[in-house]
């Protein structure tokens, strides 16, 4: 076994609301985990690296993407033909590596092409690339928000929508994704446009419960996120008019919520003069409604992911660490914003074990950073940050 110490930083662990002075912490280069953590005198022994002062946290899970979107265009871009697709994607996951973001979730995916990239992944042939739990294509209605060409599994009934996920479950999903509302990005339907009938969301969660995996549903409006918790999903995404009676059963069932707060806000901010005025409209209208319904599902202890929907129109792939700046905006402190990320993102996408802090048998996923992320959380918005995964700086 051969390790690297690194010594001389400022730890924030993920795990404790305090930064641990004269830091150090050892790496498994072989396997690329954490074999010590401590602070005062480091091991003599072996390599070493000096970090030279800097704070260090752990890499950010982003548990909402679409990598195959192009936020520059205003239908997200799947119009594109598969390689273009895949090109795209690989852009985006260096833009979400070098913004700090060492994992995420998938939700919604062109031509399954994340399924593909995993597989890459699995095999040691897509190097220096955050971590993937791929989606597939995402399950919509015909005519629902999904309804993209490209991108989403149509389905109008529960028998369609069980085989269409066991087929997305077959070539490799271990995440899925379905809408359950309308949304911003789509013409003809509002945020309180149910969609997805309750049997339907529920026969795709029975599915994709039974093999051990975990289902989102985008849900903007009710009673589409009433039908979503009903039918039993992981987590709600979005979730802007989500109301006392949600949280009741969000709190019973112990299901997350995903605000991508940076979706909306980017809208109405770049939009105007780029976007047809109707999709500004249903941002703009929303942005007040969906922080005051965040913020009071959080303080009655709703568990808060983070996740940016990044893909959407303005919605870049550097916009992670903005996404945490806006929870601080509106209430959370420090702590409780990056623990959206260290703590509930992780545990989430079951990964907890293996990722999000850093302690001993845990991944090196980390970053470097010139100040304090817990004195201000903007500290990891650092243009030229460092970037480790498994130990090895990849930016």
């Amino acid at each position: 076994m051969k390790e690297v110490t690194f010594t001389n930083f400022s730890l924030f662990d993920g795990a404790q609301d305090k930064i641990q002075t004269q830091a150090w912490m050892t790496v498994d280069t072989q396997t690329g985990k954490i074999t010590a953590v401590g602070q005062g005198t480091a091991p003599a022994e072996g390599e070493s690296v000096d970090l030279q002062g800097q704070y260090v946290m752990p890499g950010l899970i982003n548990c909402h993407t679409h990598i195959c979107m192009d936020p520059q265009a205003g239908d997200g871009g799947t119009s594109a033909n598969v390689v273009a697709t895949t090109v795209r994607a690989m852009v985006n996951l260096h833009a979400l590596l070098r913004s700090g973001v060492t994992y995420i979730r998938e939700c919604g995916c062109s031509y399954d092409v994340d399924i593909t990239l995993r597989q890459l992944q699995e095999k040691g042939e897509l190097p220096q690339t955050p971590d993937i739990m791929p989606s597939g294509r995402p399950f919509s209605m015909t005519g629902g928000h999904g309804d993209f060409p490209n991108f989403g599994h149509l389905v109008d009934s529960p028998d369609e929508m069980r085989k269409a996920v066991r087929q997305g479950l077959k070539i490799g999903a271990q995440a899925v994704k379905m809408m359950a509302t309308g949304g911003v990005m789509t013409p003809g339907d509002f945020m309180d446009d149910p969609q997805l009938s309750v049997a339907e969301m529920q026969t795709a969660v029975e599915e994709v419960h039974h093999k051990g995996k975990i289902i989102a549903a985008h849900a903007e409006g009710n009673p589409g996120i009433y039908n979503a918790i009903k039918a039993g999903v992981d987590s709600i995404e979005h979730g802007f008019y989500v109301n006392d009676e949600e949280i009741d059963m969000m709190l019973a069932q112990g299901t997350y919520l995903t605000p991508t707060l940076v979706a909306a806000w980017a809208i109405p901010e770049w939009g105007p003069g780029k976007l047809p005025d109707w999709e500004i409209k249903k941002a703009a209208d929303a942005w007040e409604d969906l922080c005051r319904n965040v913020a009071h599902a959080w303080e009655r202890g709703v568990k808060i992911t983070l996740g940016t929907d990044a893909g959407t129109p303005f919605n870049d792939f550097s916009m992670t660490p903005v996404e945490l700046e806006l929870m601080v905006e509106q209430g959370a402190g420090s702590f409780a914003a990056l623990q959206t990320s260290c703590q509930n993102s992780a545990q989430l996408m079951r990964i907890a074990g293996d990722y999000g802090t850093l302690e001993v048998g845990k991944q090196a996923d980390f970053l470097t950073l010139q100040n304090d992320p817990l004195a201000d959380v903007k500290a990891v918005q650092q243009a030229d940050k460092g970037v480790y995964k498994a130990g090895v700086q990849v930016y």
